[in-house]
């Protein structure tokens, strides 16, 4: 299964850019590079660790970089079967320092199924997630569904590329105020290095609040750096 990469970009390209120019006026774009350690325990049981810095690309329609925020995210992964795990997460996002903002303190509770019926590797994820603010608790629920294959043949080798895409709707709702209904689509290259290393670029593209009469438009270059013991 031999898949040229710049007809999958190109598609990924096609598909956002309508919706990215319909509301450029209100649109922000970030850089967010991030580093991912992930720790295997047991057969059954795994760590991870992850580490992430966002910063402003467009803020408001206007070019300028400078810092948002820091993510420091710890999850731990049970494998119930063989292609089923349910997970549990804590996250702190470092906001005060960057803008004055609260930060964050962010709690996770996970369920993970895959299949692979041919080369594709088909992932669905529920989650639910309390974001814990000084005087604000946010419960949010997402539902992300995923897909994985290799670029070159029908087996991931080492220094070989893949690609990784998903889809996934998110309701926020809290105290005091309307429901809030996000979209995001990911699109993800990425490099097996060696045996324990993999590198990711993408892109990603979020509608937020998307019922709302001018929904969010919010756009990432994501980079990513995968390390597993």
């Amino acid at each position: 299964m031999t898949i040229s990469y710049t007809s999958w970009w190109s598609c990924l390209l096609l598909l956002l850019m309508p919706m990215i120019f319909h509301g450029q006026e209100n649109l922000t774009a970030y850089w967010q590079p991030q580093m991912a350690l992930n720790y295997r325990v047991s057969n059954n049981y795994s760590h991870n660790f992850s580490l992430a810095h966002r910063s402003y690309v467009i803020e408001d329609g206007d070019f300028r970089f400078k810092g948002r925020q820091i993510d420091l995210v710890h999850f731990s992964k049970f494998n119930v079967q063989d292609n089923q795990s349910v997970s549990l997460g804590v996250q702190y996002r470092f906001r005060n320092i960057f803008d004055g903002k609260q930060d964050e303190l962010r709690l996770t509770q996970q369920y993970n199924i895959t299949s692979s019926p041919l080369v594709v590797r088909f992932g669905h994820r529920l989650r639910t997630e309390q974001r814990i603010l000084k005087n604000l608790t946010i419960h949010r629920f997402r539902y992300r569904f995923a897909s994985d294959f290799p670029l070159k043949g029908e087996k991931l080798d080492i220094g070989e590329p893949f690609l990784i895409a998903s889809m996934e709707q998110l309701l926020s709702v809290s105290k005091g105020s309307s429901p809030q209904y996000d979209v995001r689509l990911t699109g993800q290259m990425g490099w097996k290095m060696d045996r324990k290393l993999k590198l990711l670029v993408g892109i990603e593209y979020r509608m937020e609040d998307y019922t709302f009469a001018t929904p969010q438009n919010i756009l990432f270059l994501l980079t990513s750096a995968q390390l597993s013991f």
